[in-house]
């Protein structure tokens, strides 16, 4: 190699280790720049968090929004969470005042009672009131505060309140909690609800505590709970979600009417005016059963036309078989339960939004004058197949024949709707007079009993004798 050779290798070696050099030093910059930046945003997050009171996993310990159900595929998680929430109502229940306690409670408010005496009710002013509240317990704090004291006055010149008003009081507390513990241990999902199968096992095992119910033969048991559990989501599940809170339970009065049965002495009427009592029950699948002709176990619509006094209309049978749940055609024991309740409820508005999910026709969600003409004719017709001479019987008596302009006229004048031209559900329930609105659409002694009211009603002197 010649010593130009060299010079010029030695030039182009020089020159790759200032590069190399210039590149380690760049490379060193960066990742020192980076590691500047790391420690840097170190040390923020550490001084924002002391400043804060909060620490680095601060996000670990917020609470979940959505916790997701155990499924089935998870055996120890579901037997987890059933035994955490039995322990959870467990401890609850104990919280709750005992027999006990609630006979001592009373002792103290008739020691403290305030004088004097209105009539036998024992009085207490807020002064006795606070007296009993520092020697009744840690349980019956809840009950003596000041807001229950206010709620419970009343008129009395000395400012007191009555003494047994405020002991019904806690006990309706004392009840309602219990109630709901109890209602809870078969809510399965732990959401606040029960579904239909949770509600039967509720009332099923509530059987053997009700004296009023230890007649029914133990095979009758499915049918009792079935009739039992349809009034609860008839009421409770207008829009059919298979499921009703437990929270609507406790508020309605069907557990006060289930409950009642507990009184050995209930009186005959009571029971029969009670759709929880045995008589009642019995009384509903014997009308099924009555009914069921062929004894298949299922109402055709030739079957259910006898339903009653066998005056509902064709065209309003045809209605019921067309929106309500059928199996080829028939009607079963639950179904044929909600279509009873129904019509012997028709004032409640949940059963006026069963029958007029029966006469929207149209299912425009109103009644026009089209639907109205459509039951009205059902009813006509009614008329000519049980009283062919009925419009000749009128003409003898003085009387028009009827005409659906005239009951039109008389069906929008007793509901007022907001739309002259259409009558809404709201419309119905809010007249107050829906039931005989409906009845007389569907039903033919209810239609000539409401075109007839005028003779039917008593003549009277003007001593008020008939």
């Amino acid at each position: 190699m010649t010593l130009k050779d060299k010079k010029k290798k030695s030039l182009v070696t020089m020159e790759w280790k200032k590069s190399l050099k210039k590149y380690v030093e760049k490379k060193k910059s960066k990742v020192d720049e980076e590691q500047a930046k790391a420690e840097e945003m170190q040390m923020f997050t550490e001084l924002y968090h002391e400043w804060k009171g909060t620490d680095n996993n601060h996000h670990l310990k917020l609470p979940r929004i959505y916790d997701k159900l155990p499924s089935e595929e998870e055996p120890l998680l579901l037997k987890l969470r059933e035994e955490s929430r039995a322990v959870f109502l467990q401890r609850r229940s104990r919280e709750l005042l005992d027999n006990d306690e609630l006979q001592r409670l009373w002792f103290l408010l008739d020691q403290y009672h305030t004088p004097p005496l209105v009539g036998e009710d024992q009085m207490i002013n807020f002064e006795d009131f606070q007296k009993v509240a520092s020697e009744a317990g840690p349980k019956c704090q809840q009950f003596f505060k000041s807001s229950v004291f206010t709620k419970l006055l009343q008129t009395d010149p000395y400012g007191r309140i009555s003494i047994m008003q405020f002991f019904n009081y806690v006990m309706r507390k004392v009840w309602l909690h219990q109630t709901r513990i109890g209602l809870s241990l078969y809510d399965v999902a732990g959401q606040g609800y029960l579904k239909e199968s949770d509600l039967e096992n509720y009332i099923l095992e509530l059987i053997p505590t009700l004296p009023q119910l230890n007649g029914l033969e133990k095979s009758f048991y499915s049918f009792y709970v079935c009739t039992a559990v349809r009034k609860f989501f008839f009421f409770l599940d207008p829009m059919r979600k298979g499921k009703i809170k437990i929270q609507d339970i406790l508020a309605c009065s069907f557990l006060d009417d289930l409950l009642e049965l507990r009184d050995e002495d209930l009186s005959k009427e009571m029971q029969e005016s009670n759709w929880f009592s045995a008589p009642s029950a019995l009384r509903v699948y014997g009308q099924y059963l009555n009914l069921d002709k062929d004894h298949n176990g299922m109402l055709s619509k030739e079957e259910l036309a006898r339903y009653g006094t066998g005056t509902l209309t064709d065209v309003f049978l045809d209605r019921v078989f067309q929106e309500c749940l059928t199996y080829e055609g028939e009607m079963d024991y639950k179904t044929y339960l909600d279509f009873v309740l129904a019509l012997e409820n028709r004032k409640e508005p949940e059963a006026l939004r069963y029958l007029f999910r029966i006469l929207d026709v149209q299912q425009r969600g109103h009644l026009n004058v089209f639907s109205l003409n459509y039951f009205f004719r059902g009813v006509i017709k009614k008329y000519a197949a049980e009283i062919p001479a009925i419009q000749e019987q009128m003409k003898l008596h003085g009387q028009e024949p009827v005409s659906f302009q005239d009951v039109k006229d008389e069906i929008f004048d007793m509901v007022k709707p907001a739309d002259p031209l259409k009558i809404t559900l709201e419309d119905l329930v809010n007249c107050g007079k829906g039931d005989t609105v409906v009845s007389i659409l569907i039903d033919l002694n209810d239609f000539w009993t409401y075109e007839n009211r005028e003779y039917l009603v008593p003549e009277t002197t003007d001593d008020g004798d008939i």
